[in-house]
């Protein structure tokens, strides 16, 4: 028998720490959605950044996928300003009832 892992995102697998796996899943699924919508209304990478206020690189650099140059609050920024709402959806613990008679529930992590 093969010890298996099974993760719930690739993010969770690559990533050191659950806080680190969250902001690299929210921060890829805002890039994938703005280079989405820039594609969609035809615009240039020099349009783009002139509605971001940054330069044609920086934009090409959120083209290219290269997810460590940006930050959460940048990409948020960017979306809005797209005309975009992201929002943050925050799903509470799961609670796992203790197997002891009378113990307090134990709170774990989906």
């Amino acid at each position: 028998m093969t010890d298996k892992q099974r993760f719930s995102s690739v993010w969770d697998a690559i990533e050191d720490t659950p806080q680190q796996a969250a902001s690299m899943r929210a921060r890829s699924e805002l890039m994938m959605n703005l280079t989405e919508v820039i594609r969609e209304r035809g615009m240039t990478q020099g349009d783009a950044a002139a509605l971001f206020g940054v330069t044609q690189p920086r934009v090409s650099d959120l083209m290219r996928g290269k997810i460590n140059l940006f930050s959460l609050d940048t990409l948020i920024d960017m979306a809005a300003t797209a005309g975009m709402s992201p929002t943050v959806k925050v799903s509470k613990p799961k609670a796992r009832v203790s197997r002891r008679r009378g113990a307090a529930p134990e709170m774990v992590a989906a």
